[in-house]
């Protein structure tokens, strides 16, 4: 009798230990299908005026970065191919972001993508601006 109590109490322990591994799975798939939300709402937001959407989109990224091993994979794999368009993003994925400086490298970079150098403004600005600070 004692042999039956104690293999269905394995068997028990068995069954809770299977659900428990089946619900952490079921939650961890939630976290990613939240993170793959985020990032589906933020790319459209990002693309209007105001950027509102890069915030949602880094949010996003980080929820699936953070639980998806094969994500990180990709995302390394797409830094080692593009540095130059990973990189700001990985700034803002650190755990104290610089955000100033990243959106003002990008502010940069579009604004040398498409202007040509005579109207281009915004180094000029920057430079009044920290020598009126310093006088």
């Amino acid at each position: 009798m004692s042999d039956v109590l104690t293999l269905r109490s394995a068997q028990r322990a068995e069954f809770a230990a299977s659900v428990r591994e089946a619900m952490r799975r079921l939650a961890r798939w939630t976290v990613i299908g939240v993170g793959i939300a985020l990032m589906v709402v933020g790319v459209p937001m990002a693309l209007l005026p105001g950027h509102l959407g890069l915030p949602i989109l880094v949010v996003g990224l980080i929820i699936v970065l953070r639980n998806s091993m094969e994500a990180r994979r990709t995302f390394i794999r797409y830094q080692h191919r593009h540095p130059n368009v990973i990189f700001p993003l990985r700034r803002l994925l650190r755990r104290e972001p610089e955000v100033l400086p990243v959106a003002w490298q990008q502010a940069l970079r579009v604004e040398r993508l498409i202007l040509p150098r005579r109207w281009r403004r915004a180094g000029s600005l920057r430079r009044r601006y920290l020598r009126r600070k310093r006088g």
